[in-house]
């Protein structure tokens, strides 16, 4: 009998944040999994989880590189794979644990479509978690949809390029992964003329928090990982 693969949301970062259901799964599975990146062996996902992992249960870490490059992606996501896989086919209750939601921009969107591809009855569960544009609404005090508002989420891993497309159609608009492009995505939205309608929040519930709603200060920040933006095209309250 094939165990049962367990996609479980931890949060964007507050362990507080982690559901009961996941606290839940988290002490029953047999194997607990987490994505590292290639350059380390740290997995923050991980580290809001240990607390409620019995001491006994094997934790592993699946290397994942942080890249566009599309062979490498596949060798990773083949190996990774073969990891899971093995244990599912032992019998195993295994889980995958991953920041915000697993099915919101997660690495278990893809792992997962891998373990199905070659166990195609595998038992899934997937635990939803709190996303980061969630808590970061909240400790911002920034409402993401009222009314009949329409609200957008987008990833700015390149560049923001998508948001001259959804922002007609949109009245708010998140955009994750902005870390990386960070420069050229304010650039956009200078351009754009949305400069006092952004908020931008990093490490939401962390030490270090950020909140910052005064665009000419946004240029001087190096922004964690953990970070996004809130785009309100009516414009914020003050």
């Amino acid at each position: 009998m094939l165990g049962t693969f367990y996609g479980i949301g931890v949060g964007p970062g507050d362990p507080e944040l982690l559901t009961l259901k996941a606290v839940r799964a988290l002490k029953k599975v047999r194997h607990v999994f987490a994505a590292a990146s290639s350059k380390n062996d740290y997995s923050l996902a991980l580290e809001i989880a240990r607390q409620h992992v019995p001491a006994d249960t094997p934790v592993s870490l699946l290397d994942f590189p942080m890249t566009f490059d599309k062979a490498r992606l596949e060798e990773a996501w083949h190996t990774n794979c073969l990891t899971v896989v093995e244990k599912l086919q032992a019998g195993w209750d295994v889980a995958f644990v991953t920041l915000g939601d697993p099915m919101t921009f997660s690495t278990f969107i893809y792992l997962l479509r891998k373990v199905r591809s070659r166990l195609p009855q595998v038992p899934v569960v997937t635990v939803p978690g709190i996303t980061a544009y969630q808590a970061a609404a909240a400790c911002a005090g920034v409402p993401l949809a009222e009314a009949e508002e329409t609200f957008t989420v987008i990833s700015g891993a390149k560049g923001g390029e998508a948001l001259p497309h959804v922002l007609p159609f949109s009245d708010n608009v998140v955009l994750m992964k902005t870390y990386k492009k960070f420069p050229e995505i304010l650039d956009r939205i200078r351009a754009m003329g949305l400069a006092d309608r952004c908020c931008f929040v990093s490490r939401c519930g962390l030490e270090g928090q950020t909140v910052e709603k005064d665009f000419e200060k946004l240029s001087e920040l190096n922004p964690h990982y953990l970070s996004l933006l809130i785009l309100k095209k009516r414009g914020l309250e003050p």
